[in-house]
């Protein structure tokens, strides 16, 4: 009788503790969520493009295998131009998405603004690695 018992307390327990872990995660928003897909003025890359490909260093991997193509990606950037991560939509592998991701990471970004606010904004680039 007591086994039953205890075993219907934790039961009971395990059973309160999903169901509050569930009402709270659907209460807060998705890190994703927070960020707006389209803003009165876009971020903009301090330097422009061309600073990026400055800091682009060609991975010896892709170098050898003659890797050649285009890798977008998804800058996450805050209200004050950091970028909070970045994440690849099409990547071409030879640890050229790695670079993207590094390289990426690392710039700073006028950033964008809605209605006048400075506001996080989820943008998309694509960096190209051409083989001279």
């Amino acid at each position: 009788m007591k086994m039953k018992r205890l075993l219907s307390y934790v039961y009971t327990i395990v059973l309160i503790v999903l169901l509050s872990s569930l009402a709270f995660s659907q209460n807060t928003p998705s890190e994703e969520a927070q960020y707006l897909a389209f803003a009165t003025t876009m971020p903009e890359l301090q330097g422009g493009m061309t600073e990026v490909s400055k800091k682009i260093k060609y991975p010896n991997i892709a170098k050898q295998t003659g890797l050649e193509g285009k890798v977008y990606a998804m800058a996450y950037v805050d209200e004050k131009g950091n970028v909070d991560k970045v994440k690849i939509i099409k990547g071409i592998g030879g640890g050229c998405d790695e670079e993207v991701i590094r390289v990426l990471g690392d710039s700073k970004f006028k950033p964008g603004q809605h209605e006048g606010k400075p506001v996080k904004v989820k943008t998309t680039l694509s960096i190209v690695f051409k083989l001279k």
